[in-house]
């Protein structure tokens, strides 16, 4: 039986109640002060939290796809090459098919930077909107070579789901690792990324809106990130300066930004992201009452109702295990098709909302980026 199954769920909920029934009814058996009795009591109190707890967390992972199967839960499952079904615009993608086995480790403890990068935690500042959130900055080897002292790189902004940390970028995703060992293997330029949080008005959940009186998010990272890295660092300007990636509320957040300010953002790609707007206790209101407002924030209504523009997207994810993500994918590359978007896919058979999918998809993913962004100048 599957892990995601209803039988299994229905399972371990008889067995919940039955461990409740059981510890009732020996429980007066087990009253005296002697060792047994102690351990017998302990004994009764642990399975019961165990079964309790156990028919939870099925209940939570059937309602949020945090793991497809018992394989995605265990990270047995298979961890073979990924391929990407291409609409092309502009430059090709450097990678059409690669496999996570072969990006996991730079061994880059104690090298020199000019050899392997390095990694800075920074805090970007927002000069129009007043908003900062903290991040870290993988700079590429290349950054630190005399040969390229005087040139300017492209830049990738990863963002992670809500409420997670920039951290989890880092030692989740590997993402340093896996553009170092990209650009090593030919595979992908040399390129800044700047791993962040996707709100910088935390603990809300600004899903990277301009909420009327409220943060302004949208603005933050369009405008104030781009000029904030490019005042600290040799950031290029222009077409294919920047690109934009994320998983979950991040990859919702990479898509709208791209569909937004195609001119500040040459490609985006989504990771198991949505794409229509979460309105829950942590976001509030988000669109306060415009109606309007929040039928931009639907990118299928976008594609359907507004121009559409000429940008490539990628998005990322399962057919089995996440929820309604392949259906709400599948729509959205329908309204695509015909337009100036356009709109290449991976799809994974199963996987669940975690790192364990996103990791299998991110070489692809930062290959086909780097296929759509400008080489140092």
């Amino acid at each position: 039986m599957g892990l995601t199954s209803h039988k299994v769920l229905a399972l371990s909920a008889l067995l919940s109640v039955l461990a409740v029934g059981g510890t009732v009814w020996v429980w007066p058996r087990l009253a005296g002060r002697g060792w047994r009795a102690v351990l017998g009591r302990l004994g009764t109190v642990v399975g019961t939290q165990l079964a309790v707890l156990c028919t939870l967390a099925l209940l939570a992972n059937n309602s949020f796809a945090f793991y497809s199967s018992w394989d995605d839960l265990l990270g047995t499952g298979d961890d073979g090459p990924v391929t990407i079904q291409n609409q092309l615009l502009g430059r090709t993608p450097a990678v059409q098919t690669l496999s996570a086995e072969n990006v996991r480790d730079t061994g880059a403890a104690g090298r020199a930077p000019e050899q392997v990068g390095r990694l800075e935690r920074v805090r970007l500042p927002g000069a129009s909107t007043g908003l900062a959130t903290e991040g870290y900055v993988y700079l590429p080897p290349q950054y630190f070579r005399p040969e390229y002292r005087a040139k300017r790189f492209p830049a990738v902004i990863a963002i992670t789901g809500f409420p997670g940390d920039a951290k989890n970028l880092v030692t989740k995703l590997n993402y340093p690792s896996v553009q170092f060992k990209l650009a090593e293997q030919g595979r992908a330029k040399p390129t800044v990324l700047v791993l962040m949080r996707p709100s910088p008005a935390m603990p809300r959940d600004t899903e990277c809106e301009d909420v009327p009186g409220g943060p302004q998010a949208d603005r933050y990272f369009s405008a104030d990130v781009p000029a904030a890295l490019r005042t600290s660092y040799r950031i290029a300007e222009g077409p294919g300066s920047l690109g934009v990636i994320g998983n979950s509320t991040g990859g919702y957040c990479a898509l709208k930004l791209a569909m937004r300010h195609p001119d500040v953002f040459a490609a985006a790609v989504s990771l198991s992201g949505y794409y229509k707007a979460a309105e829950d206790p942590t976001t509030g209101d988000l669109f306060g009452g415009d109606g309007a407002r929040r039928d931009q924030a639907d990118l299928e209504w976008r594609l359907a109702h507004l121009p559409a523009p000429a940008t490539a997207l990628l998005v990322g994810g399962s057919r089995e295990g996440d929820g309604d993500y392949y259906g709400q994918t599948e729509r959205f590359r329908a309204a695509a098709k015909g337009t100036p978007t356009k709109v290449s896919a991976i799809t994974l058979d199963s996987g669940g909302h975690n790192f364990t999918t996103w990791s299998r998809m991110l070489p692809a993913s930062l290959g086909w980026l780097g296929g759509h962004l400008a080489d140092p100048s």
